[in-house]
């Protein structure tokens, strides 16, 4: 316990303040979301004391379990607990529109101007390092679920599943979940594991909101308020859906965006990263909205920008839209980048409104009860599979970015040392993302910059 703890809690927070606070998060959010769960702790348990250590925890465990970016959840949902709904749309808004800004320009930059040689060398250094990131993040998501064999072998399997035997990635993800149930029934000792956050044991002082703060009364549980919320979540949904379809038909570009995002924010168990595959299956090899060498840029763009790295979904988008010929009939060619940023926009928000939607009507139930939530045996086994999932998608970035001319051209050396690099730096040397991929472009430059300028071609 702090031994000096302030025991006068902090004045009220009016919305204003709350609102400068979270446009600012959303600013800072670099990091991934343990990055970014750190700044909220330290920024609003620690130093303001707008909410307790038991209370932020224990918000964080719900947003755990559900699929989405744990971190904008948790920033929803404390904005929803401080100030009723509006607070809550308000701070999960906040923490993607910098993100959403960000990337509808640099998509612009890459697609207008990749093939520039400083842009394309940046690009070469950058996809091997992408590719030493997945692993690491295999590596991390496994350290901690792998806990025993029972595990290990969900992990293999969903390996096995996705890559030889090709299984969409929502018929792992639920065999996982229907092996963790009976797993959980069979042999709980082994599926009562999880990367839930334990109880707090420490005081930073009376918090406005503190462990025996009564909910407010908008965080009340009533049964017609959860109804009134489901209807309003779900004609956010059908609404756009539906003059989508009347605009440009059910087979169009942006529906088909559309239900294949609002698909994908309800698979992202795990994080980021676990829906990944997912999006790489339907947007590169079913619809052909993008290449895999522009799926792993996009993916560097996401690590680089503020914002929950689902939002590469953004990038896919927009190229995607920039990149659609039905859409440049219905724009005009000249208005490709029109085309790429309504993308974008669309599926932003099909991807993010599932997340307010769990928050809003679920926040009442978890304020009914302050006990520790635990994950489930099934959440347990998605996580496991998860991580075969990723392993995999690193060894398909490799394969791209070892043998970017195919499995049977030449074998680049120079990004296999780049990848092997990367992976020390992160992996031994416990150095930053951002840090990583920095490095790596700047030598992905040089070395493009000197093979053309010795050779007259690319490295």
């Amino acid at each position: 316990m702090t031994t000096h703890a302030d025991p006068t809690p902090p004045p009220a927070v009016s919305f204003g303040e709350a609102l400068r606070f979270w446009w600012k998060l959303g600013l800072i959010s670099f990091g991934g979301p343990a990055g970014q769960i750190a700044i909220m702790h330290t920024e609003l348990v620690e130093r303001r004391r707008w909410i307790s250590e038991r209370r932020f925890l224990h918000a964080l465990n719900y947003c755990m379990v559900l699929p989405g970016p744990e971190a904008q959840q948790l920033a929803t949902y404390l904005g929803w607990l401080m100030h009723r709904s509006w607070g809550g749309i308000v701070a999960g808004a906040l923490f993607v529109l910098p993100s959403l800004v960000l990337l509808i320009a640099l998509s612009w930059v890459y697609m207008a101007f990749g093939d520039l040689p400083v842009v394309a060398g940046l690009f070469y250094g950058i996809k091997p390092a992408v590719t030493a990131i997945v692993l690491h993040a295999a590596w991390r998501i496994g350290s901690r679920a792998l806990k025993n064999a029972w595990l290990w072998a969900i992990a293999a399997a969903s390996f096995v599943a996705i890559f030889a035997l090709q299984l969409p990635f929502p018929a792992i993800v639920l065999a996982a979940g229907v092996v963790g149930y009976v797993g959980s029934r069979v042999a709980p000792a082994r599926f009562a594991l999880g990367g839930g956050h334990g109880r707090a044991d420490k005081s930073y002082g009376a918090a406005l909101i503190d462990d025996h703060t009564a909910p407010p009364p908008h965080a009340r549980h009533s049964a017609a308020r959860l109804a009134r919320v489901l209807a309003i979540g779900l004609a956010l949904w059908l609404l756009p859906m539906a003059l989508l379809a009347a605009w440009v038909g059910w087979q169009g570009t942006y529906t088909q965006m559309g239900w294949f995002f609002t698909k994908a924010a309800l698979l992202t168990f795990g994080g980021a990263y676990a829906v990944l595959p997912y999006v790489y299956q339907g947007a590169v090899t079913h619809f052909a909205w993008l290449t895999p060498a522009q799926m792993i840029d996009g993916l560097a763009l996401g690590e680089t920008t503020p914002g929950p790295l689902i939002m590469v979904v953004a990038f896919v988008a927009f190229v995607g839209g920039w990149q659609s010929q039905e859409l440049a009939a219905l724009f005009g060619p000249e208005h490709r980048f029109a085309a790429g940023a309504i993308a974008a926009m669309l599926v932003t928000w099909f991807t993010f409104l599932p997340s307010f939607v769990f928050i809003l009507a679920g926040g009442p139930l978890v304020e009914s009860t302050h006990g520790d939530l635990k994950f489930t045996g099934p959440l347990t086994a998605i996580t496991a599979a998860v991580v075969g999932v990723i392993v995999n998608l690193a060894f398909f970035f490799g394969q791209h970015v070892l043998w970017p001319e195919g499995g049977a051209g030449r074998f680049d050396a120079i990004a296999a040392g780049l990848a092997l690099a990367a992976a020390v730096a992160l992996l031994r040397f416990k150095r930053g993302v951002i840090e990583v991929i920095a490095v790596s472009a700047a030598i992905g430059l040089l070395v493009h910059l000197s093979a053309l300028t010795t050779r007259g071609g690319p490295p």
